[in-house]
């Protein structure tokens, strides 16, 4: 739409705080993944042990799912929020801590990282639940659009500011971390914002798993929400980047950062895009062929033993990626009722800490079995099946014009 409705969004200052927060907080995070990631191989020197840092933050996600979302449509979600992001600052301090007490391990790291993983699975489906009430309902495709467009570009700028921190030390990168989670926690406190329907009614096992329930009824919603699992799952590629730095394209943790950097590039480029030009027409088959792509992507980064091919695959990958991470996350947002919205965003959210961290866990395994290359190809041609599978499995997400139907 015009430049002038994008601009609209922006007056509102619930929004701005809202953006500016989740900036500090993914920049923060890709930061400090940059760090753990070359500390565990450098310590450990194993693909592995990169595979158990994605189930070290999976874990807790998993386990809390269900808790997760009962507390965030019960209690106030931006205060559950600044909670987490305070708590993830000061799991930070203790990685610098132990990095300059000389008590530092993979066992250590694995350990703080489930702590980072226990308050991120809490953080993230309280900052989504609170989106909606921010913005109407004609205007969140374009919000979501120029949220993910923030976020990425931390997670652009984020890993190759890691990369270049950690030439001084893991330590510059975990007190630069600790500060930015802080600052996150005090723009959260200032987002006002009205959530609609606290439910105060006492828990039952009906009411809390009554956001698996609503999902599993809505064929569109859970063939969007598990098309990006499984793609994700099988074609993610981010967990294995240090091995592929080091071992394939020979460079240096700054290389690690710039490699990082690749895919939110991609993604910042087309929410660029899709915040100018929103998805409105053949929206399902859209998000099948940006799945298709990203798995063709991945094949192309798996065999790439150049730093430029695999940079470009990289950022296609991203740019993929984020069409179908807009039209999931608006199907979720826009038809789900806001006294829903906590528990149906920690499933979801669930299935993208799936995809994520346990991806990352099978591309480790993977790759300890076949080895780093054969890895990501496999997931590669595993994420080309599931696209087949998918528009069979469930023809109604595939066939869907819009978003707000």
């Amino acid at each position: 739409m015009s430049s002038s409705s994008s601009a609209s969004i922006f007056r509102h200052k619930p929004f701005r705080f809202f953006i500016l927060a989740r900036v500090a907080s993914t920049f923060s995070f890709q930061v400090l993944s940059v760090a753990v990631g070359w500390q565990v191989y450098s310590i450990s020197g194993s693909a592995f042990y990169l595979g158990l840092v994605g189930l070290a933050e999976f874990v807790p996600m998993f386990l809390l799912t269900l808790v997760v979302g009962h507390v965030a449509d019960r209690s106030d979600r931006r205060k559950i929020a600044q909670v987490c992001q305070t708590i993830e600052g000061i799991a930070s301090a203790a990685l610098a801590a132990a990095t300059i007490g000389s008590w530092i391990s993979t066992g250590v790291i694995l350990v703080i990282v489930f702590a980072i993983g226990a308050a991120r699975s809490f953080e993230g489906p309280s900052m989504q639940a609170l989106m909606p009430g921010l913005v109407s309902a004609e205007n969140f495709p374009r919000a979501a659009a120029w949220s993910t467009s923030a976020t990425q570009t931390a997670a652009i700028v984020g890993p190759a500011v890691g990369g270049v921190l950690y030439v001084a030390g893991p330590i510059a990168v975990y007190a630069t971390t600790f500060g930015l989670m802080i600052v996150a926690g005090l723009l959260t406190s200032l987002i006002q914002t009205h959530q609609v329907t606290l439910n105060r009614e006492p828990p039952t096992l009906r009411s809390v798993f009554a956001g698996i329930g609503f999902i599993r009824n809505r064929p569109i919603m859970l063939g969007a929400i598990s098309l990006d699992l499984f793609a994700v799952l099988l074609g993610g590629a981010t967990a294995l980047l240090p091995a592929f730095a080091r071992d394939i394209l020979f460079t240096g943790s700054w290389g690690l950062g710039v490699l990082r950097s690749a895919p939110s590039v991609g993604a910042l480029l087309m929410s660029f895009y899709l915040a100018q030009r929103p998805l409105r027409k053949k929206v399902g088959r859209t998000m099948f062929i940006a799945v298709a792509v990203f798995g063709i992507a991945t094949i192309l980064f798996g065999v790439s033993k150049s730093f430029v091919l695999s940079l470009g695959a990289l950022i296609v990958l991203g740019g993929a990626d984020v069409i179908s991470m807009v039209v999931r996350s608006s199907l979720v947002q826009l038809r789900t009722p806001d006294e829903m919205r906590g528990r149906v965003s920690a499933v979801n959210s669930l299935f993208v800490g799936t995809s994520n961290q346990l991806g990352e866990f099978e591309s480790g395994l993977t790759a300890s079995w076949f080895g780093i290359v054969p890895a990501v190809v496999i997931g590669g041609v595993g994420t080309l099946i599931v696209v087949l599978l998918w528009i069979r499995m469930f023809p109604a997400l595939a066939a869907i014009e819009s978003l707000d139907a």
